[in-house]
């Protein structure tokens, strides 16, 4: 290829990382980070799913696994999850994730949402059976980190921080910002400060554009994906 081919080729494929972080910033603001807006035609598949005795209990044995420090992934129904997916490079299974915390014996999600289920688009806590809900997911997923002790409890003690100050959700997608954060960002940020390592969960470049993929956060080598379940 020429010179002048590789220009046009670099210029589209900005042109395309563009156009790609614009439309999930629309979803974004339109619905959430994995929410639950969805057309009439997708209500039976909901009621069933949430109806389905072995989905209930794929999920209550899956509870009773989490540790505080675990990464927790589902995959939206929606239109906004699925384009959220597609930010993923290797593996786009999962649209949306968090970070547990087990409190007084039950895990707790701590994640970035925005849209219509978080209104005020701060940082959410929610109850594990809920945000793993088959009603509005297609399934779910735990991976787990190989941060000691004392690195998990200062992650609690950062997503703490983070919960108390009411971090937004990141309509603009921008790692540079820390006042905002969408959801695979408030992981990684909260992970690499709790290791003392800037490189413990590594972003993406792509032709100048820095971002993290939810796929990022479980495909390195300090995470063991220990569940995925596809609910029936």
């Amino acid at each position: 290829m020429n010179k002048g081919g590789v220009y046009i080729l670099k210029g589209l494929l900005q042109y395309s990382v563009a156009v790609m972080v614009m439309i999930i910033a629309l979803y974004a603001g339109l619905t959430g980070c994995g929410s639950k807006s969805v057309n009439a035609a997708t209500i039976s598949g909901m009621q069933a799913r949430n109806d389905n005795a072995w989905n209930k209990r794929v999920i209550d044995s899956c509870i009773h696994i989490l540790h505080t420090g675990d990464l927790v992934l589902r995959t939206g129904i929606d239109a906004s999850s699925y384009v959220l997916s597609r930010m993923n490079l290797s593996d786009k299974t999962y649209s949306h994730c968090g970070l547990v915390i087990i409190e007084h014996g039950y895990p707790f999600v701590y994640h970035s949402i925005g849209g219509e289920d978080n209104p005020d688009a701060c940082l959410r806590r929610d109850s594990a059976s809920f945000f793993f809900s088959p009603r509005n997911n297609f399934g779910f997923g735990i991976a787990r980190y190989d941060m000691n002790a004392a690195q998990r409890d200062s992650m609690q003690h950062v997503v703490y921080r983070f919960y108390k100050e009411k971090r937004k959700f990141d309509l603009d997608f921008d790692l540079k910002t820390d006042d905002k954060l969408y959801c695979a960002e408030f992981v990684y940020k909260a992970l690499n400060i709790a290791t003392k390592d800037t490189a413990y969960i590594k972003a993406i470049s792509f032709v100048g554009h820095s971002y993290v993929g939810v796929d990022n956060l479980f495909l390195n080598r300090h995470a063991n994906m220990i569940c995925r379940v596809k609910f029936k």
